[in-house]
């Protein structure tokens, strides 16, 4: 099957050493919540993220809420070849099951997303919908165990959605950055067999993943 990794992506709880600025206390007041029960959202926290490490990769769940509305409303989905997965800047990965299916309303996707980091899991009719585990980006590769593993970068090899639909198979893992800035750390690159750029501009990345993703989808289900 193939496999989707959203990797290093910018979906975290509020890390210890911000919890008590101002801007997430305010937030987390807002939100009638503790601030370690909150995302980090540089559109709330910015004040409070400035020079945190990896700070430009980091606070954009909403990229994410994108980038997941783009890969599990698709045929390719619906169809059952295609898997996705979540891997976070602090070293979560978050599994989805066929059947969920994710509010379309930020607001309540975070909320869904910060009952998820408290709980474990989100489940229905016995079923884990959504389920949270501690896990590099290197053990979800060997769990998923891809015959190849591409990445794409704007530092990659040109190549195009095309080219790389017909190189990818049932047995391929692409993986895209889940951040709006930065590059793959090299803890994630080193586990690519190939690193490509489909395209000339800095498009986001729920744009890229759309656009592969049909590509695939002509190969793989028309």
């Amino acid at each position: 099957m193939l496999s989707l990794v959203i990797a290093e992506s910018a979906l975290e709880l509020v890390p210890k050493e911000i919890q008590r600025h101002n801007s997430v206390l305010a937030s987390a007041k807002r939100l009638d919540k503790k601030p370690s029960q909150i995302l980090l959202d540089v559109s709330w926290h910015f004040a409070a993220m400035k020079g945190m490490k990896n700070e430009i990769k980091r606070g954009r769940p909403d990229l994410i809420h994108f980038c997941l509305l783009e890969a599990s409303n698709i045929p390719i989905y619906f169809t059952n070849n295609l898997q996705v997965f979540v891997h976070t800047i602090d070293d979560n990965v978050i599994f989805l099951d066929k059947s969920v299916r994710l509010p379309k309303s930020y607001h309540r996707f975070a909320g869904v997303v910060e009952k998820l980091y408290s709980k474990g899991r989100i489940e229905e009719d016995g079923k884990n919908l959504l389920e949270i585990k501690k896990m590099s980006f290197e053990d979800l590769v060997k769990k998923i165990k891809p015959r190849h593993v591409i990445g794409l970068s704007s530092k990659g090899i040109p190549s195009s959605y095309h080219q790389l639909a017909e190189e990818a198979d049932r047995d391929t893992c692409i993986v895209v950055g889940g951040f709006a800035k930065g590059q793959f750390s090299d803890d994630v690159k080193k586990y690519f067999d190939k690193t490509v750029s489909v395209d000339k501009s800095p498009l986001e990345a729920h744009v890229i993943i759309s656009r592969i993703l049909y590509e695939c989808e002509k190969r793989i289900i028309m």
